[in-house]
């Protein structure tokens, strides 16, 4: 089965799926929220989920399907190789990530090694996923903190929109620019997008 939102993509994905022999798509998904129903219905072998989609994501999909199915193969596709997404997605129960500009090659031979019980990355995608691991983990509350710096508040702002002090907000980051090994505002929110703790929509 294969899911993507953007149905140019969704189609050339199919294409190369059935061109290879012995694959076949069975079924094919336009939200987070089909395939998780396409998936209860057809119960294909591997499930190819694209990361980002409108409403429910790939992840949230991805997840969901697992709790149901916990013998689901399901491989996540992104344009991205930002290791917080990469993480989330093997956190969701997703048993590969591959950016969808990989070689042909790549991508059909992860497909098979899936559909045969692997659990399997890339070499860029697995480095990619180290280095997440060195970073220090950071809370809920520093991510929403980052968030609102995104959105170029300030620190009297940010301790506005989440109702804590202005002083609460300075060790917040203090915590952060240690965690990401940043020294500024600037290079904490630019630290935020690279890794992918913060995406912009």
């Amino acid at each position: 089965m294969v899911a993507d939102d953007h149905p140019s993509m969704r189609k050339g994905i199919i294409a190369l799926a059935q061109s290879q022999p012995q694959m076949e798509v069975v079924a094919e998904a336009s939200s987070g929220e089909d395939a998780i129903r396409v998936y209860d219905e057809k119960l294909p072998d591997v499930v190819l989920m694209d990361l980002r989609m409108h409403g429910i994501g790939g992840v949230e999909a991805t997840m969901s399907i697992c709790r149901r199915h916990p013998e689901a193969k399901i491989i996540v596709l992104s344009t991205y190789d930002w290791d917080e997404d990469i993480h989330s997605a093997i956190q969701s129960g997703a048993k590969s990530y591959l950016l969808k500009d990989m070689a042909v090659e790549v991508i059909t031979g992860t497909i098979r090694k899936v559909f045969n019980g692997d659990q399997i990355l890339p070499s860029q995608v697995a480095e990619r996923l180290s280095q997440r691991a060195e970073r220090q983990q950071l809370t809920a509350r520093e991510k929403e903190v980052l968030e609102t710096l995104i959105k170029g508040r300030s620190n009297k702002e940010i301790a506005t929109s989440l109702g804590i002090s202005d002083e609460t907000v300075k060790s917040h980051f203090k915590t952060l620019f240690n965690k990401l090994g940043v020294r500024d505002r600037t290079e904490a929110a630019i630290a935020a997008i690279r890794h992918g703790i913060v995406h912009l929509d």
